[in-house]
C-alpha cells in the first residue's frame, strides 16, 4: 500500500483508482480469512462453499457457524473502532486521541468488569435474573453506558480546559482510574472470575456468535450512520468551536452527537470482542495518507474500508501461530501495526497540518 501511495503522489493513481484498491482488499483478505486457521480450506471450496455446491459437509460447518460470523465481526469491529477514533480526533484536535488513549474503552472495560467480576456473588446474580437479562446482553449494555459515562465525564472536564494536551493527560488518568477501580475487584474475586476477564482483555473476535452478531451489527451501523450524518460539520469543528458557532453548527448538539457514535461504536465493540488497540489511534492517519484528505466525507468511508480490511489481515495473521491456535487480536494489531504505522507518519509527516 506504501509503494502504490508513492506513486499516486506521481499521479499515477486518480481517486476511482484508489477507492477500487480499497475495495479490492477488503474482498481478497474477507476470503483468506475464511480460508486460513487450524483447519486450512482451499480457497476454492470457499468460494463454492458461499455460492456453489459444497463439496465437504465439515467445512461447510466451519466456514458457516464459526469463520464467516468471525470475518464479518472483523469487518464491523475494524470499521467501528477506526471511525470511533477519527471522531476523537476531531472533536479534540488531536492526532494522539483515541477510544483507548482518552478512556472510552476503558470506560467500556469497567462496565464489562462490573458484570464479569462482580455478578459471581449471589446479589449480581439474583440481580440479572430478576431482570431477565443474559449475560451476552448484559455485557454489552454494560459496555455502552461505561463508555459513555466517561465520555461524558471527560467532556464536562473539557469545558474548563483550552490546552488540548492537559485534557489528553485528564483522558488518560480517567483511564487509569478505571483500571484501578478493575484491580481493585480482580482483588477481591474469584480466580475463576479473573481469569475469565484476563482472557476477555486479550481480545477476539471469535467469540460472537451468529445470534449475537445482529445486534452488534445493529449497533455498530447507528453509530456509523450518525457519524456519516455529521460528516459536514466535523469538517468545520477541525478549524476550533468558535468558528464552528460562527458558521451555524451547534456545537454542543455536535459535542452530544460524537458521544454518542464513539460511545455505541467502541463499546460494542468492547463488549462483544474485548479491547482492540491500535486500530483506532492508527487507521484515521492510514487513511489521511492514502486519500491525501481532510474532508470527512471522503476519510470516513476510506477509514470504514481500511479499518475493516487492517483488522481482518491481523486476524488473518493471528491464524498463523502453529499448533492449532491463535494468537490474541490485540497482539498481533500492536506488533505488526504499530511499525507501520510510524513509519508512514514519519514519512508522510503531514499530521500536524491535519489538525
Amino acid at each position: 500500500m506504501l509503494i502504490i501511495k508513492e506513486y499516486s503522489k506521481k499521479q499515477y493513481l486518480n481517486k476511482g483508482t484508489r477507492w477500487f484498491i480499497l475495495i479490492f482488499f477488503i474482498i481478497v483478505a474477507f476470503f483468506v480469512d475464511l480460508s486460513v486457521g487450524s483447519v486450512h480450506i482451499p480457497f476454492m471450496e470457499v468460494l463454492n462453499t458461499l455460492f456453489g455446491t459444497p463439496a465437504n459437509s465439515v467445512n461447510e460447518q466451519i466456514i458457516w457457524y464459526i469463520r464467516l460470523p468471525k470475518a464479518i465481526t472483523a469487518i464491523l469491529a475494524g470499521a467501528a473502532m477506526s471511525v470511533s477514533g477519527l471522531q476523537m480526533q476531531t472533536l479534540f484536535r488531536n492526532p494522539l486521541a483515541g477510544p483507548s488513549v482518552l478512556g472510552i474503552t476503558s470506560g467500556a472495560s469497567l462496565g464489562v468488569g462490573a458484570v464479569m467480576l462482580l455478578s459471581g456473588g449471589s446479589v449480581g446474580l439474583a440481580a440479572i435474573q430478576k431482570v431477565g437479562i443474559s449475560g451476552a446482553w448484559l455485557v454489552i449494555g454494560a459496555s455502552i453506558a461505561g463508555s459513555g459515562a466517561i465520555m461524558l465525564l471527560l467532556l464536562m472536564i473539557a469545558s474548563r480546559l483550552r490546552d488540548n494536551i492537559v485534557l489528553l493527560v485528564v483522558g488518560m488518568m480517567l483511564g487509569n482510574l478505571t483500571i484501578a477501580l478493575v484491580s481493585v475487584w480482580q482483588y477481591l474475586s474469584e480466580p475463576e472470575r479473573i481469569q475469565d476477564y484476563l482472557m476477555w482483555t486479550f481480545g477476539s473476535i471469535g467469540g460472537v456468535t451468529s445470534e449475537q452478531l445482529p445486534f452488534l451489527a445493529g449497533s455498530i451501523a447507528l453509530g456509523l450512520l450518525l457519524a456519516l450524518w455529521m460528516a459536514n460539520s466535523m469538517n468545520v469543528m477541525l478549524l476550533g468551536e468558535r468558528y464552528a458557532g460562527s458558521m451555524g453548527v451547534k456545537v454542543k448538539q455536535l459535542r452530544a452527537g460524537m458521544i454518542l457514535s464513539s460511545s455505541l461504536l467502541a463499546g460494542a465493540v468492547t463488549g462483544f470482542c474485548g479491547p482492540i488497540g491500535f486500530v483506532g489511534i492508527a487507521v484515521p492517519h492510514l487513511s489521511r495518507e492514502w486519500t491525501s484528505e481532510g474532508n470527512h466525507k471522503v476519510l470516513l468511508p476510506s477509514v470504514i474500508l481500511i479499518g475493516a480490511t487492517v483488522l481482518l489481515c491481523c486476524d488473518i495473521l493471528a491464524q498463523w501461530a502453529g499448533d492449532g491456535m491463535a494468537l490474541p487480536i490485540n497482539v498481533v494489531t500492536a506488533l505488526i501495526g504499530s511499525p507501520v504505522v510510524v513509519w508512514v507518519i514519519v514519512r508522510g509527516n503531514k499530521i500536524k497540518r491535519a489538525f
